[in-house]
């Protein structure tokens, strides 16, 4: 009993990179970059649906969900990251990690969730084109925003519930770059196959599920493009269509090499660099995505900032 009790009064030594201060040293200057650039990008995403009436849309309400969730997401995992990083004892207390270990793995389940509601909605303007705006009325829209959020809460209680109450005795060193559940999982001391087969469910719920209707809905999509006649038509088409897809190709090809891929074909480097790759690389690509390659939302905030006056429309916002 003293011996499992040492790891929630000491903590937990957080290894990262630490085997490799260069690395290290570089890696804390490219995360603390690509973090500012999370925050000020999905922000912006946020801000400009949000102000902006012309992207009063379906697509741009999900895609305001999906910034708000990343920017959640990596705030989770990022400051406490860097801070760790920074220090020479890579301590973190055990009321922070099992904390990150319940909302990143929350964030992370909303995020695999709302993808797939985002292929539904482009299925659904690009296949039920006259009838899109009936399908995807408010309502609708607000109730699958709602399950993406409120099935990582569940999932999030369930998952890391049971893996706070596996014993440790005295294991702290979690050679990982953050308190993730399959390498606290790793660290138990007793038969952990109950969780491992629970974690396996609960990845293919959250994973192969939504990449399956993500699949079949760009099956379809791809149908009703190749029926458009206007080359331009299709091009425009593909354009949005391509942004998603390029979104969920990269979290869901990472994040299904942490989590399906058997633990042991696995270097626990390879698991740290997918890791970061899925937390703080991703976050970032998405509004650089979802921006760079969309006339509406760059003429959006072209306006909004030269015409309209930005800090005005804010202020207004919250006054």
């Amino acid at each position: 009993m003293e011996e499992s009790s040492n790891s929630s009064e000491k903590g937990f030594l957080l290894l990262g990179f630490a085997d490799e201060p260069w690395l290290e040293r570089i890696l804390f200057i490219i995360i603390l970059l690509l973090y500012i650039f999370n925050i000020l990008g999905n922000t912006t995403i946020i801000l400009v649906s949000c102000l902006v009436p012309k992207l009063h849309t379906p697509m741009y309400f999900f895609l305001s969900n999906l910034s708000c969730v990343d920017i959640c997401f990596t705030t989770s995992v990022a400051p406490q990251l860097l801070v760790t990083m920074n220090k020479k004892e890579k301590s973190v207390s055990y009321g922070g990690c099992v904390a990150q270990l319940y909302v990143a793995m929350g964030l992370g389940s909303s995020e695999c969730i709302l993808l797939a509601v985002m292929a539904y909605d482009r299925y659904a303007a690009v296949c039920q084109p006259l009838q899109y705006t009936t399908i995807m009325h408010p309502q609708l829209c607000a109730s699958l925003a709602s399950i993406a959020w409120l099935s990582g809460l569940i999932t999030s209680l369930i998952q890391c519930s049971l893996t706070v109450q596996l014993p440790l005795c005295g294991h702290r060193k979690l050679d990982h770059i953050f308190c993730e559940v399959p390498v606290f999982i790793k660290l138990a001391c007793v038969d952990t196959t109950f969780n491992e087969v629970e974690l396996f469910v609960a990845s293919v719920i959250f994973l192969v599920v939504p990449v399956s209707l993500i699949l079949v809905s760009y099956g379809f999509i791809t149908k009703a493009v190749l029926r458009i006649k206007s080359a331009a038509g299709r091009w425009k088409v593909f354009g949005t269509c391509s942004s998603h897809l390029i979104v969920v190709i990269i979290f869901y090809g990472t994040i299904i090499f942490m989590y399906l891929q058997p633990a042991k074909s696995r270097s626990k480097k390879q698991g740290k660099f997918v890791s970061l790759f899925y937390t703080i690389v991703t976050p970032v690509l998405n509004p650089i995505i979802y921006t760079l390659r969309n006339k509406d939302v760059k003429g959006a905030w072209r306006t909004l900032v030269m015409k309209n006056g930005l800090t005005q429309k804010i202020y207004d916002l919250y006054v």
